[in-house]
């Protein structure tokens, strides 16, 4: 028997000129990146919550703050490695992902086989297990005015009864 849980997770970064645009553990080109503490990577970062939330392991901001200046320009594939050893310490194992990038710009269609790549080898799971998506506001609210990118991730956890 095994115990399932599910977890959902939700993030939000601004564009900023100067930066450099982190997806899914890659460098999108891009004419703005994201603004953050960290790299801003928005889809890892939502993927962590969604981990966290279902292990009831609370939120990214409580296990690696923004406040902190251990984690100023920080990569997020750490982030996401160091939740993944959390998760695993409360004796759980990875299931699925399903993400969805919601973003006007940049055209992400070409880089999601990369990120599934990446993101599969820190989890330690089969690229199969790792839904990628990338989809509009149809030109609506804060993403369709192009000020940022939001990500919704949502994850299958388990542990052996």
């Amino acid at each position: 028997m095994e115990k399932i849980r599910v977890g959902f997770g939700f993030d939000v970064h601004r564009f900023q000129a100067g930066r450099e645009l982190w997806l899914g553990g890659i460098k999108v080109p891009n004419d703005k990146g994201l603004l953050g503490h960290s790299d801003a990577d928005v889809l890892i970062h939502s993927l962590c919550d969604a981990l966290l939330g279902a292990a009831n392991l609370r939120d990214i901001g409580f296990h690696f703050p923004d406040t902190s200046s251990k984690f100023e320009n920080i990569d997020s594939k750490i982030l996401l490695r160091r939740t993944m050893d959390l998760i695993h310490a409360k004796g759980y194992g990875f299931g699925n992902a399903d993400i969805t990038i919601c973003a006007e710009k940049p055209r992400l269609t070409l880089y999601i086989p990369r990120m599934k790549t990446i993101l599969s080898n820190i989890i330690a799971a089969d690229e199969d297990d790792i839904s990628i998506k990338a989809t509009t506001s149809e030109k609506m609210g804060y993403v369709g005015r192009e000020e940022g990118i939001a990500v919704y991730a949502t994850v299958l956890i388990y542990k052996k009864m």
